[in-house]
């Protein structure tokens, strides 16, 4: 179950809603890739073992961070995440960016607390445009064949 909730994450990406909705026959990690603006989550997605879980059936909510949110990680956070050693990290980080399940922009309440995969939960706050814990959702439901992707611009990290 990881593995298909990191495809989906690695499936969000940074799309026009236009050209997301015409893709909605990809999976996640396709949508991702297609996008370009995914390299780092996919990359990630593809160290940690997690390209054919979220290949799968799903549905999966994919909170995917765009290339410009690995960026803004300290200097050599993702070069040394990305390594074999790290992998049980990596897995656990790219876990929490997804949830069980379709969940659209709609769906969302103010205060609610989504489970993610990785077993934390992500809270939701509307009272300024939408915050997925400390990550602002800049583009929403972007669907593919398996889940949809909620494109945010933070790497959301797991307490503890």
């Amino acid at each position: 179950m990881l593995r298909r909730t990191f495809m989906s994450l690695a499936a969000a990406t940074s799309i026009t809603a236009g050209a997301a909705y015409a893709q909605d026959s990809k999976d996640v990690v396709d949508t991702a890739v297609d996008a370009g603006s995914f390299t780092t989550l996919v990359a990630a997605v593809e160290a940690a073992g997690l390209v054919e879980t979220l290949k799968g059936e799903g549905p999966f909510t994919v909170f995917a961070p765009t290339d410009e949110a690995f960026a803004a990680l300290p200097e050599g956070t993702v070069d040394t995440l990305l390594q074999p050693e790290n992998k049980d990290q990596l897995v656990s980080i790219l876990t929490y960016h997804v949830v069980p399940g379709k969940v659209m922009s709609t769906d969302l309440s103010d205060g609610m607390a989504a489970t993610t995969v990785q077993g934390g939960d992500l809270n939701v706050d509307l009272s300024d445009g939408v915050k997925i814990n400390d990550a602002t959702v800049t583009q929403p439901d972007i669907e593919a064949s398996n889940g949809v992707i909620h494109v945010v611009d933070t790497v959301i990290l797991p307490e503890g």
